[in-house]
């Protein structure tokens, strides 16, 4: 009888550590864990408009064109506390093409935005913030019909926008004011020939009169490739759904220069109105407004002795670009 008792008890306990040894290796597996939410949230948005239209033997006449633009919008946004990064990269491309007419660039811009802010407590919606801002186009800009002489290149020009200051974000109004009193603002011109102009704001070359020939200049001193400037830089952002899948976006950028011309303002304001069809098509109204003192128009001047084309100066200009697209929409992870 005792040896039976043992025998039981032996194998009750043999079975519970068996059970329990399972229990455990279940627990520590980590596969099984509950994965831990991450404190980077994503963004990822393509995006291409196209506009068509053809005509055959049409009495009132017209010019058959077709237009296409590609838009790329991503972000990485890190948030942890009292700290957030916000890192955003826009990209736009678009072509036009009309009968008799070459192919023509219509937009352009490679736009790189990062704010990193710390605030005191979890309920303030200020934070001590920092920029960097960046901004340039990926191929050569002309003033067409003109297509012989480049008036913008890629890095020619481009800005960097380097501050600190403060800035106010709201999450549920999605809503964001930066304010910056110290901004470095760097202009870029990496193309020589547009420096040597001293195009869009650098300093120029100095040539002297050849004595050998009196309508030949001689290069003294080549432009300068790089302006610096330090001044006061306010951006705002805001993104509002007024009526159902009709979205109102705002961005604007304000720059004064302490030394030069202070009080001058360079604008940069873009708004569109996103009307959202489905998930995948999407129509938007756009209008991009931007006066810079330092960017000069051209225009194409002919020497009535020689005939020879050239383009001189124009003084800055309010510069106004307007799109109405409608095209699809692809998010992704």
């Amino acid at each position: 009888m005792k040896l039976l008792r043992s025998t039981l008890l032996l194998l009750l306990l043999l079975c519970t550590s068996h059970n329990f040894a399972q229990i455990i290796q279940t627990t520590l597996d980590p596969n099984q864990l509950p994965k831990l939410p991450s404190n980077w949230t994503k963004k990822n948005q393509l995006g291409f408009d196209i506009s068509e239209i053809a005509f055959v033997n049409w009495s009132a006449g017209g010019t058959s064109s077709i237009s296409g633009l590609f838009k790329g919008e991503f972000g990485r946004t890190y948030i942890k506390g009292n700290h957030k990064w916000v890192n955003e990269l826009i990209v736009k491309y678009g072509l036009n093409k009309q009968d008799g007419i070459e192919l023509r660039k219509t937009d352009d811009a490679v736009q790189f935005n990062s704010t990193y802010g710390f605030r005191k407590d979890t309920v303030s919606n200020w934070y001590y913030s920092s920029k960097l801002n960046f901004n340039t186009q990926f191929t050569n800009g002309y003033n067409y019909p003109n297509r012989d002489v480049a008036i913008s290149k890629p890095f020619a020009p481009a800005y960097i926008f380097l501050g600190a200051g403060a800035e106010n974000s709201n999450k549920k109004k999605n809503r964001t004011f930066y304010f910056s009193p110290i901004t470095l603002k760097t202009t870029l011109v990496l193309d020589q020939y547009l420096a040597n102009q001293g195009a869009f704001g650098v300093k120029k070359a100095v040539y002297i009169v050849d004595p050998a020939d009196p309508t030949a200049k001689i290069l003294v001193e080549e432009g300068q490739k790089v302006k610096a400037e330090f001044g006061i830089l306010a951006t705002g952002y805001m993104k509002t759904e007024i009526y159902k899948n009709v979205f109102y976006e705002n961005r604007l950028s304000l720059y004064t220069d302490y030394l030069n011309k202070f009080g001058n303002v360079d604008v940069d304001y873009d708004t569109k109105l996103d009307l959202v069809v489905n998930a995948y098509v999407k129509a938007n109204i756009g209008l991009h407004i931007v006066y810079d003192d330092d960017i000069k128009t051209k225009k194409d001047v002919i020497d009535p002795t020689t005939g020879a084309k050239s383009q001189v100066n124009d003084g800055p200009r309010t510069q106004l670009r307007q799109v109405l697209g409608v095209g699809l929409v692809y998010a992704f992870q």
